[in-house]
């Protein structure tokens, strides 16, 4: 994505350009995870139910305004946000939302896995933002982690102690997958 709007911004066009697709990923990923957790919102049942139908509320209202804020980034640097629903579907890092999810747990244990990419998403961004030297996106990007972290938080605490999750999951997916690969070298 080039720029397409004339901005001040003392940066160099080409950071611009990749700060911009940057944003537009995580504009896209954030827009897709909206709609992935009001799907389990629409469809929790059983034990736990309003606890969990309100906290799944709450973090698509935190993700709808990263989305904001992510796009309100892209446009600052010149940029053209990307937020449709197709282009969402298209750019997202996510995957589809798994419509096997039934009961209370394996819709947390959806959105407790789809929430976590969506951090690493945004943990690769600071980083990235930070070799372009964008403190400014990087500390968007680090503020927004904080909630999506405090929201995980918050979501993996449903699971403990469920009788469908084994005691050594200490973790989502790509974690396990890093602390095995840690300690197998």
């Amino acid at each position: 994505m080039t720029t397409k709007f004339p901005s001040h911004i003392n940066l160099p066009r080409e950071a611009r350009s990749e700060l911009i697709d940057l944003l537009n990923t995580c504009l896209a990923t954030a827009v897709d995870l909206h709609w992935q957790v009001k799907q389990a919102h629409w469809n929790i049942r059983g034990n736990h139910f309003i606890s969990r139908h309100l906290l799944f509320d709450k973090v698509a209202d935190h993700v709808r305004e990263h989305a904001d804020e992510f796009a309100e980034r892209a446009g600052a640097l010149g940029g053209y946000a990307e937020g449709t629903i197709r282009l969402a579907m298209k750019n997202s890092e996510l995957e589809e939302y798994d419509l096997s999810a039934v009961n209370g747990d394996d819709h947390v244990r959806v959105i407790v896995d789809r929430v976590s990419r969506y951090a690493a998403t945004i943990r690769d961004g600071i980083q990235r933002c930070d070799e372009l030297n964008d403190p400014v996106s990087s500390d968007l990007l680090t503020q927004v982690l904080g909630t999506v972290e405090e929201d995980l938080w918050f979501l993996e605490s449903h699971l403990y102690g469920s009788s469908n999750i084994a005691r050594e999951e200490t973790g989502p997916s790509v974690i396990r997958e890093e602390t095995n690969s840690s300690t197998n070298a």
